[in-house]
């Protein structure tokens, strides 16, 4: 591996460079990789603008169900970016898809998620049901819930005690800050779950799974390795990456430090201090 100054490879110079002229398309994740809370890094908007000018594609791909796909848009609206409902792709969706392909009959949801996560699946045509032990669900979904009330998370630990189909949105511990506290995310609320219950989701959708890439991949008519994921997870992004055969590049703008990277059982395709290391790396390979 390259000695890092901004960005090392597990690939030599001159593979890396080819690799980096195959792709056509870049994931992008969000929370620590284009932006912190609300604040837009400011390598952000010139990244964007060089991937247009290079006639690349970038879709922005979530862990954190807690927004709707409009709320999502309005956000990047604000921090003078301008996005389609296209290029949005979350676990809120990714929920909503996997649901309806293995259990077409539910439609009742207890949703342990925000107001604004709920709205999505209820424009989706499903019910969300009540915190009472009279109104049996047909799916839990726990999710990023930024709205945690005691009592709901107690419903949704006797529902999944009584055997009722169980799906977590996302396996993130945390969802990055620019605030001085810890937000805790879905895995860590299904963590808690699991010690009360002895009971595990059924299945963790988001990142790493490769199905959060395959959507994009047939939208745009594209090989695995014309697609590099971008995030600054390596148990989610990079992972996903692996998975579907795409190119992992992590960024060090969010959570993972390089410490971190260097102790992982597979290393990331390409490490970068940030997106914009990397839109320097995809112009020169195009030289």
């Amino acid at each position: 591996m390259q000695t890092f100054d901004k960005f090392r490879s597990v690939w030599s110079s001159a593979e890396l460079r080819e690799r980096l002229r195959r792709i056509r398309h870049v994931a992008l994740d969000m929370d620590g990789t284009i932006y912190m809370g609300m604040s837009l890094f400011p390598y952000t908007q010139p990244f964007l603008s060089g991937l247009r000018e290079a006639g690349i594609g970038y879709s922005f791909l979530t862990n954190n169900p807690s927004k709707s796909i409009a709320d999502y848009l309005h956000k990047l609206e604000k921090l003078g970016i301008q996005a389609t409902r296209e290029e949005m792709y979350t676990t809120a969706l990714a929920t909503i898809d996997y649901i309806r392909a293995h259990y077409p009959a539910a439609r009742r949801l207890f949703l342990l998620g925000t107001p604004s996560m709920i709205s999505e699946f209820e424009a989706a045509g499903f019910v969300s049901t009540e915190d009472s032990a009279d109104d049996r669900p047909d799916v839990i979904v726990a999710a990023f819930d930024l709205t945690l009330r005691y009592e709901r998370l107690c419903r949704a630990a006797w529902w999944i005690s009584q055997g009722v189909p169980y799906i977590a949105t996302n396996p993130d511990r945390v969802c990055p800050t620019d605030q001085p506290t810890v937000l805790v995310d879905c895995g860590s609320i299904c963590a808690c779950l699991e010690h009360a219950t002895g009971r595990r989701p059924d299945i963790t959708l988001g990142k790493p799974d490769p199905n959060m890439l395959s959507g994009i991949l047939a939208r745009h008519s594209l090989q695995p390795q014309e697609i590099a994921m971008v995030g600054d997870r390596i148990y989610t992004d990079v992972a996903m990456a692996h998975n579907a055969g795409a190119v992992g590049v992590l960024v060090l703008s969010g959570e993972t430090t390089l410490e971190v990277a260097d102790r992982a059982e597979r290393q990331p395709d390409i490490i970068a201090e940030n997106i914009g290391v990397l839109g320097e790396m995809l112009r020169e390979a195009r030289k």
